[in-house]
């Protein structure tokens, strides 16, 4: 990275701290998810890194019809975006039942599904469902390995079955997803989807000789989905690298994608011979990982000394105090965590070809639209 790749005409305008988004990258970044999986018509992204309507059209663009999402109002945007199919990949419990299926009515022409991993709540679903002379297209949520939601597997098959007895319950497929996959090394961590993908195939073959319909099984993230891809015909659901950041980039060398966005920031003060304070706290950026929550572009040889809700200390080397920048330059910091580093921006300016082209909305930042 180097500063010059995220710099951009008119940057002087821009109030500090504000994320950017680099429409070029994103493309890019697109082209190769969609390089990797042979083909849009298999892959079903995660929206939760950018919650915006505009990433998914620009997605759409490109031949992607189907999205994976973490609320009722990431759901929502699908919906008004023109997504064919959109995922709720998060347990379907409390107000967000009567919530999800009113998302059918104001949006007939996608198709929702639900996922959840516990009959009773499965069991409630389906009355809310029955009561409103419908049903819910229901994913089975499979605990991969992750140990935060999901039916074990060896659970899985009987659990299925069970569900699909359930009025105003259709079962339609299995949500797999292996946020636990973090080995940097492409080898290891193929050979770990793999084992797993085994048992899922089991599961799938264990319900096709019971008749039952699974014919959607949705399958890991980022750092797998290239893994899954060489093992099945499933979809696969990437989500980050649609945007990237400095902590993907770096943990899984394998992977081309390349970060499409920055916080433009600005110095503020001057300490000492080889440290300043930049105008970008944890109120800027996402708060994990710690200390070093972002990579400072052309300075990436910068460390932490201390960051607070509106201030950023960073130290650099003796060998490049000749680098030390003024109170008032503009540098740009590469978030290590794009997706909650977006949700703190309501919008964000976008870039094309060096210059700003316009902004575009987040649009679920908020837990709730108009549902």
């Amino acid at each position: 990275m180097n500063k010059t790749r995220y710099s951009f005409e008119g940057e002087e305008t821009v109030i500090s701290p504000q994320l950017v988004y680099y429409k070029e990258i994103i493309e890019d970044n697109i082209k190769k998810m969609i390089t990797y999986a042979q083909g849009p018509q298999r892959l079903w992204p995660h929206v939760k890194t950018h919650k915006m309507a505009d990433v998914i059209r620009l997605q759409m663009n490109y031949g992607i019809d189907r999205f994976k999402c973490a609320t009722i109002a990431e759901a929502e945007m699908c919906g008004a975006a023109g997504a064919k199919k959109a995922a709720l990949a998060y347990p379907l419990v409390g107000p967000n039942i009567p919530r999800f299926l009113t998302l059918a009515k104001i949006f007939p022409e996608t198709e929702f599904f639900a996922v959840s991993d516990c009959t009773e709540q499965v069991k409630l679903a389906g009355a809310a469902a029955v009561k409103e002379h419908t049903e819910i297209q229901m994913l089975m949520d499979v605990d991969t390995g992750q140990h935060r939601t999901g039916v074990p597997m060896g659970q899985a098959a009987a659990a299925y079955k069970q569900w699909a007895q359930i009025p105003g319950i259709c079962m339609r497929g299995l949500h797999c997803y292996d946020g636990h996959r973090h080995e940097s090394n492409y080898e290891v961590r193929s050979r770990e989807v793999a084992a797993v993908d085994k048992q899922i195939d089991q599961i799938k073959n264990d319900l096709a000789g019971s008749g039952m319909d699974c014919g959607i099984v949705i399958l890991g993230g980022t750092p797998s989905f290239p893994c899954h891809q060489k093992l099945n015909r499933d979809y696969l659901s990437p989500g980050t690298c649609v945007i990237q950041d400095a902590g993907y980039q770096a943990a899984y060398p394998d992977l081309p994608f390349e970060p499409g966005a920055a916080v433009l920031t600005r110095v503020i003060s001057i300490q000492g011979e080889d440290a300043f304070t930049l105008d970008m706290g944890t109120k800027a950026v996402a708060s994990d990982p710690n200390p070093e929550r972002a990579v400072l572009s052309g300075m990436e040889y910068a460390k932490t000394v201390l960051q607070n809700e509106e201030h950023w200390v960073v130290k650099i080397p003796a060998e490049h105090r000749e680098n030390m920048p003024k109170v008032g330059d503009v540098m740009f910091a590469v978030p290590m965590h794009i997706c909650p580093t977006s949700a703190l921006y309501p919008s964000v300016p976008v870039i094309e070809k060096g210059k700003l082209s316009g902004w575009w909305e987040v649009t679920a930042r908020n837990r709730k639209l108009s549902i």
